[in-house]
Formats: C-alpha cells, sequence, structure tokens
C-alpha cells in the first residue's frame, strides 16, 4: 500500500482501489493496473516481485539490466509493457534497502556512495523512478486517456548548513586567546584576526547580509541548518547561550525557515538530540520541524527514529556528502517507510543532490566550471518538475563562491 500511495496517489495525482477477485477486476470500468501473474487484456500487466510480500528484510539478489526505454531497471520479468516490477523495484530504491543490509561504511561509517547500487550501475545522476513514472504514466495514457493526472510544479530550496557562525568573532576568550597563540607564525592571520574582532574588517563567514539580498532578488527559499551542539571536536560551533548568536539565528528566522542541524555528537544521543532543538525552539520561540544531519550522519533506521522522537517531521539528510546524484534515486519529497517494523513514518524525507563541497572537490581536480558541474542537475530535477535541494555552507562564501552562487541562484530559480 505504502508504495502504490507514493508512487500513485503522491506523484501522479491518482486515487486506486484494490482487489484480490480477479473477475472483479476483469469486470470494472475503471483505468486498471493488473498487479498479479495472472494477465489481462484490459489493463497494463506488471508482474510482481516477492519483495512487497515477503516479511523481513532479506538479501535479493538484483540484477540490474539496461533498457532502452527505462535506462535502468531490475525485478525483470516477461511482460512488454512494464517489463519489470516498477513498484517492487521503488520501494527497493525509496526504503534504502541496500542501507539495511550490511556494507562497508566510509571513514565515518556512513554507507559510502561506491556501495550503492546507483554508482555499480551509472544512475547515481538520474532520478530513476521518477524516469519509471514518467514511462508508467505513458502507458497508463496510451491504454486509458481519459485518465487524468496531477500537475506538478518544479521547486527549488536553497539550504544553507552553518556549522560554525563565525571564524573568529563570538568566540569567547578563552577560544581566541587560544587562537592567537595557534597563529603566532602567521603574522597576516593574527592581523586579520585582530581587525575583525575590534570590528575593522568583516568576518570570513558572516555572509548573511549577501544571502538575504541574493535570496530576495531571486525570489529563492531558503532554509537555515544551525548547530547547537556542545562544543567538542566534530562539533566547533559557537554556544548557544551566546546571546549575539542568538540574535543572527532569530535575524535569518524573519527571513526565512531555520532548522536544526544534530551534532555529531547527537548521533547516538536521543538525548543531545532533543536537547539541540529545544535550544533552537527556544531560540526562535516556535517548534522547529526540521533538520539536516551533521556531515550527513545518516543511519537507518535509528537517525529517523530518533528524529521523530525529538519532534522532527521534515528531514533533508538524504544525499552523499561527497558525490553529488540522487541517493533514493528520487527528486520527490516522500515519506519514510521503516524497514524492520514495516511501517510507514510520519516523516518526510527531503532528498538534495548538490553540495557546493562536492562540486569545489570535482572543480578542482578536473578544472571544469562550477557551474557546469551543477547544471546537469539543475536539468534533471526540472525534467521531471522535482524539488531540488541544494546546499551550501556559510563559511565556503569568498567572492568567487559567491559570484558562483548567485549565477546557480538564476539557473536553478523556480521562474
Amino acid at each position: 500500500m505504502y508504495i502504490l500511495k507514493t508512487l500513485l496517489t503522491e506523484a501522479l495525482g491518482l486515487e486506486f482501489t484494490i482487489t484480490q477477485n480477479f473477475e472483479e477486476f476483469q469486470r470494472s470500468s475503471f483505468a486498471k493496473i493488473n498487479y498479479s501473474d495472472q494477465q489481462s487484456e484490459q489493463g497494463i500487466n506488471i508482474r510482481p516481485h516477492s519483495i512487497l510480500f515477503d516479511h523481513g528484510i532479506r538479501d535479493y539478489h538484483v540484477e540490474v539490466i539496461s533498457d532502452a526505454k527505462f535506462y535502468r531497471l531490475f525485478f525483470k520479468n516477461s511482460n512488454a509493457e512494464i517489463p519489470f516490477d516498477v513498484f517492487g523495484a521503488a520501494f527497493w530504491l525509496l526504503s534504502r534497502y541496500e542501507e539495511y543490509l550490511p556494507y562497508k561504511g566510509d571513514q565515518l561509517n556512513r554507507f559510502n556512495y561506491k556501495s550503492s547500487l546507483a554508482y555499480q550501475y551509472d544512475f547515481l545522476t538520474v532520478p530513476l523512478v521518477n524516469l519509471w513514472l514518467v514511462e508508467l504514466k505513458h502507458e497508463l495514457s496510451k491504454k486509458f486517456p481519459d485518465l487524468k493526472f496531477q500537475e506538478r510544479n518544479y521547486n527549488f530550496i536553497s539550504s544553507i548548513d552553518i556549522d560554525n557562525a563565525y571564524k573568529y568573532k563570538y568566540k569567547g576568550f578563552v577560544r581566541s586567546v587560544s587562537g592567537f597563540i595557534a597563529d603566532s607564525r602567521r603574522f597576516s592571520t593574527i592581523k586579520q584576526r585582530w581587525h575583525i574582532l575590534i570590528n575593522k574588517q568583516k568576518d570570513p563567514f558572516d555572509c548573511y547580509d549577501f544571502l538575504i539580498e541574493a535570496h530576495k532578488q531571486n525570489n529563492t527559499q531558503a532554509i537555515y541548518f544551525f548547530l547547537l551542539g556542545d562544543y567538542a571536536q566534530n562539533d566547533k560551533n559557537h554556544s548557544a547561550s551566546d546571546l549575539r548568536f542568538q540574535s543572527l539565528i532569530k535575524s535569518l528566522a524573519d527571513y526565512s525557515i531555520v532548522g536544526i542541524h544534530p551534532s555529531f555528537g547527537s548521533n547516538a544521543d536521543l538525548r543531545q538530540l532533543k536537547i539541540e532543538v529545544n535550544r533552537l525552539n527556544n531560540i526562535v520561540h516556535r517548534t522547529v520541524s526540521r533538520s539536516r544531519q551533521h556531515f550527513s550522519m545518516l543511519h537507518f533506521p535509528q537517525t529517523y527514529r530518533d528524529l521523530l522522537e525529538a519532534g522532527i517531521f521534515n528531514d533533508y539528510s538524504l544525499g552523499y556528502t561527497n558525490r553529488n546524484g540522487f541517493r533514493a534515486s528520487y527528486c520527490f519529497p516522500y515519506k519514510w517507510y521503516s524497514l524492520d517494523i514495516e511501517s510507514i513514518s510520519s516523516l518526510t524525507i527531503h532528498p538534495f543532490c548538490i553540495s557546493e563541497n562536492t562540486l569545489l572537490h570535482i572543480a578542482d581536480d578536473t578544472a571544469q566550471p562550477l557551474m557546469e558541474l551543477a547544471q546537469p542537475f539543475i536539468d534533471e530535477v526540472k525534467k521531471y518538475k522535482g524539488q531540488l535541494i541544494s546546499i551550501f555552507h556559510n563559511n565556503n562564501f569568498n567572492q568567487h563562491i559567491k559570484n558562483f552562487y548567485l549565477e546557480f541562484l538564476k539557473a536553478a530559480s523556480n521562474k
């Protein structure tokens, strides 16, 4: 039922009923999909794989096949119209089934993009499930020309991760003195730090006026994710109790949406996660329901289970930090399905496909212009009228990135 609601109702705008009575199915005058091992000349035939009927998590043999119409497919059957179980295959991708199976993680024990089916069979840069939906819609339209589908609108959201609000300002006496000592042999850095601390120079991470104006000029919806964890090796943020930091959060919340950026230290600590969410709630005086994991630390099913427990109902962590592309092979928001308890949740997943850190890394290796690297992802999401979500970090906005960002906003605009 979950995958039918996700694909047929939410994506295509079709209401449906299910019958297990083949004679009733044959008599019906409605548009029909025959999802069974029997053949029918009255509807679209899709022969099911066992994945939607089995219980528990199994290590299925997944054989990916290239196809002229469907690009890549698996769970193949012999039907000509839809030559594979599109519902079962989409469920496998959207549920992130492969991430529940044993895998070799990266240095932070995150699921490595190189372990993904999408990378191994060269469809990471394609929202494959969206492509399948286009072909399914086409087949349904051919057989049932009066069928009406939902018209979707492309949507762009620019998200900004604020891991460290300022490079030098408002760090406190101990951290500032430690910084001067660490920079003792770099006179130019000491000079810059001092001029910033006495307000003679702008902090290099302070790009907020630029972002507000850029978003206003391009009519861009923005979300700022704030790191409010306790100071630690992987969480070098400002203190959440600093009134100047709180003032920045409040001022950005006046122009845009704000969300929590759960700290590295909160990954295995639900109590800490709840503390950080409550800190942001108290600062902005409203209930925050959006999040993105720091370092994209996403582990199924624990991360999403903890977020729901902490009152988060929209998460923007599904993507790779070191490879741009479509982690779930999908560019629409959708509900998370918890495989371990076989239940649909109230958490909505908003996949991202572009991170400027990844663009910068590839540009350094290939000397390609940043916009040339970003444009194919913009085009893919626009093609399917999906939701394009990008990630930028406030600490990266030097003049080169500012120029690129303005070009990027213009290309990704909802106009």
